[in-house]
């Protein structure tokens, strides 16, 4: 398990990106909360109200946690949750002012706040989606958000702005009519000296990279495909670093230094969005659109196309595989020996990691519902949000066991940090900070 023990040794306490360290979903080393209640403030460390309307996730570096957003004019702009199909894009095209907070973790109070841009969207979004769908990264000195077709920009960690770069108007949407404009929802991720961003939509679609410092473009590689919304991973196995992503045609593995095409595999679904989760020795890709249900797991190393023939569930670069029981929406974690699945519906499967074999499947609570963030992992526990606001926590292991059931009191969509043992939740209005509380009343320092 080095590849664990490394994030937890070098990421104690920071949860840098969209899913933590290296997009794990895991921060183990500390005692975290099975149980809080928002209404009477057991358990509730800070809770910090944020304007506007965002589904992106909270990250943390030190003592500052990060949020972006984007605030609109119109009084009655919302988000539309749960299980359904609809494509009608929301038509908000009124005077919209996209932020960045960094809050205090121990007190949640506004440390600074930046206005990145202010004006008229240049792309619709989707009901479920927002204007500030792509999770901030971090590396301790820059803090890079993705604003879409409004840019990329950087700040330093005491909010100084550094640069910016206009991607163009990134037009994600449905693939059979590009009217149907909903948004962007790939994060950036940054590796080594570089920030990488993936931009999959209508036409010239590309992966590209900017030196974090400076701003100044290091490489641009096109991408033959239609509108995706995953985030890039990175792992580093025997001296080779690869940048894995997800797209409609192929999951591709490029060099991160140069954006060179590594390796390629077909077999997804038409619609991607969960993240690529590197695990022990492998890399986990996993999509669910319409009936079309994949989880590969991928050795690292491979060459040229490695797509599987025929009714092959294996090859030399694929250790295992299924058509069935991949995610749509929520990125699987990695804990310990077994990967565990989280549909859009709230069904829960746990697998081998090694070997694909399904330990359970079962409805979270009971009930499960709509389900759009990624379950995190830590101290033995799994926690799943959904998006009516109910936290599950599930004890890690083979068999399935619901340890609590918690209400946030508002609508969840974005995916839970953990740092030094504190959960820290985006719902729709507010930020909370949750830690195991020390007496049996509410939490205070």
């Amino acid at each position: 398990m080095v590849w664990l023990s490394m994030c937890v040794s070098v990421f104690g306490q920071n949860w840098p990106s969209f899913r933590g360290p290296n997009g794990s979903g895991v921060a183990d080393g500390y005692p975290v909360p099975v149980k809080w209640n928002t209404t009477s403030g057991q358990g509730v460390l800070w809770k910090t109200p944020i304007p506007g309307i965002a589904v992106s996730s909270p990250i943390v570096w030190g003592d500052l946690v990060f949020v972006s957003t984007a605030v609109s004019s119109d009084p009655k702009a919302t988000l539309r949750t749960g299980l359904y199909g609809d494509v009608e894009p929301v038509s908000d095209m009124s005077k919209h002012s996209w932020r960045l907070f960094a809050l205090d973790k121990r007190t949640g109070k506004v440390v600074w706040e930046r206005v990145a841009y202010e004006g008229i969207p240049r792309t619709k979004r989707h009901p479920k989606s927002s204007q500030a769908s792509p999770t901030p990264a971090t590396d301790g000195r820059h803090v890079v958000v993705s604003f879409g077709s409004q840019g990329l920009y950087t700040y330093s960690i005491t909010g100084e702005s550094l640069w910016k770069q206009d991607l163009g108007v990134l037009n994600a949407g449905w693939f059979y009519d590009p009217d149907y404009e909903w948004g962007v929802g790939s994060s950036p991720v940054i590796w080594k000296n570089s920030v990488i961003v993936q931009c999959d939509i209508q036409k010239n679609s590309f992966i590209a990279a900017f030196d974090v410092a400076t701003g100044e473009p290091l490489w641009r590689t096109p991408r033959d495909e239609i509108p995706s919304w995953s985030t890039p991973a990175i792992i580093e196995s025997n001296g080779r670093p690869e940048l894995v992503t997800q797209g409609t045609h192929f999951t591709r593995g490029y060099d991160p230094s140069t954006g060179q095409e590594l390796w390629r595999l077909s077999g997804n679904s038409e619609i991607t969005i969960p993240t690529p989760v590197i695990g022990p020795n492998l890399i986990i890709v996993t999509n669910g659109y319409r009936g079309v249900q994949p989880i590969f797991a991928i050795k690292p190393g491979a060459r040229g196309d490695i797509t599987l023939k025929g009714e092959q569930t294996q090859s030399e670069y694929i250790a295992w595989s299924t058509k069935h029981g991949g995610p749509y929406i929520p990125t699987p974690v990695i804990y310990g020996d077994r990967l565990y699945v989280c549909s859009n519906n709230g069904v829960l499967s746990a697998y081998d990691v090694r070997t694909g074999q399904r330990l359970y499947q079962e409805r979270l609570g009971g009930t499960g519902g709509s389900f759009s963030a990624s379950p995190v992992a830590a101290d033995g526990k799994i926690y799943l949000a959904s998006e009516d606001g109910d936290v599950f926590v599930v004890k890690a292991g083979p068999a399935y066991e619901l340890l609590a059931t918690n209400s946030m009191g508002e609508l969840v969509m974005a995916t839970p940090a953990i740092s030094e043992g504190v959960i820290i939740i985006r719902g729709l209005n507010d930020v909370f900070a949750l830690e195991k509380p020390t007496t049996g009343g509410p939490s205070s320092r």
